[in-house]
């Protein structure tokens, strides 16, 4: 929040007060996340007096239950979070990720496609795209431009030093996924321990391939379940959440090449449980 002094423009003031850069600038305005004394303004050369108070506000005046962290007119990245589910499913619908993105982009006139999923108990960066030869390009071709998946898990026990892990895994009818040396995707994990106490340890969570409960089943394999992951043998904890946050999402851009990186910072309350 920023109060203005003297008289000047919109665009003019943010770059002085803010340190943002003209372009990001320009897309809080064209996004409708800049308010002057509260009400939305887009306009670049929109004249402040002193008195006047200026706010950038990124997702949480676009009534939805979570942080936008970056949008242009291809992508839309958000901080998914723990319990909201990526899509629908038989018995949820509206209260997804993606619908709720739909939604929003169906007010301002664009579209919206599922590209990138986190399961329904796992937090942190999910992307969407808005064009339909972006959504085809990235559908067929995911593995090709995408460059890092990182995250941080909270883990039961006390662990040390890193690891990798490179095995096969498969799903049986109970939705299930379990490692087999028949059949099944490849998965690779590489995985390095931040901190620990006598109960919980804080890991730092690489993935090559992206597979169903990868990380999951991964950590529990180690005989380190992911606190609060009850299905892959983990127990309940005081922050009544599956500890397991994606802080890191990086791709290239298919058709302007540009590499993006977005991080959305670790839950505070990961720090409960590995004090």
């Amino acid at each position: 929040m920023y109060k203005v002094e003297k008289e000047t423009t919109l665009l003019e003031f943010l770059l002085q007060a803010s340190g943002r850069k003209r372009a990001t600038l320009k897309n809080n305005l064209k996004y409708k996340q800049v308010y002057v004394n509260k009400e939305i303004e887009t306009y670049f050369n929109y004249a402040l007096h002193p008195g006047d108070v200026v706010e950038i506000v990124e997702g949480k005046r676009h009534h939805l239950p979570f942080d936008l962290l970056y949008e242009d007119d291809d992508l839309i990245v958000i901080n998914k979070p723990s319990g909201l589910l990526s899509e629908r499913t038989r018995n949820q619908k509206d209260q997804t990720a993606f619908a709720l993105m739909k939604e929003y982009c169906k007010r301002k006139k664009e579209r919206a496609y599922l590209v990138h999923r986190l399961d329904q108990e796992t937090s942190g960066v999910m992307m969407f795209v808005k064009k339909e030869r972006l959504y085809e390009e990235l559908t067929h071709h995911w593995n090709d431009y995408v460059k890092a998946r990182h995250y941080i898990a909270v883990v039961e026990g006390k662990m040390n030093g890193k690891g990798h892990i490179e095995n096969y895994l498969d799903e049986n009818k109970g939705q299930t996924v379990y490692i087999t040396k028949k059949g099944g995707k490849k998965a690779i994990t590489n995985y390095r321990v931040l901190k620990s106490n006598t109960r919980y340890s804080l890991v730092s969570v690489e993935i090559l391939t992206g597979r169903k409960n990868q990380i999951r089943v991964h950590m529990a394999s180690l005989h380190h379940p992911i606190s609060g992951d009850r299905k892959y043998g983990g127990h309940p904890n005081s922050i009544h959440r599956l500890a397991l946050h994606q802080d890191v999402f990086a791709f290239e851009h298919p058709f302007t090449h540009q590499v993006m990186r977005f991080e959305a910072k670790m839950p505070t309350d990961f720090n409960k449980l590995v004090k």
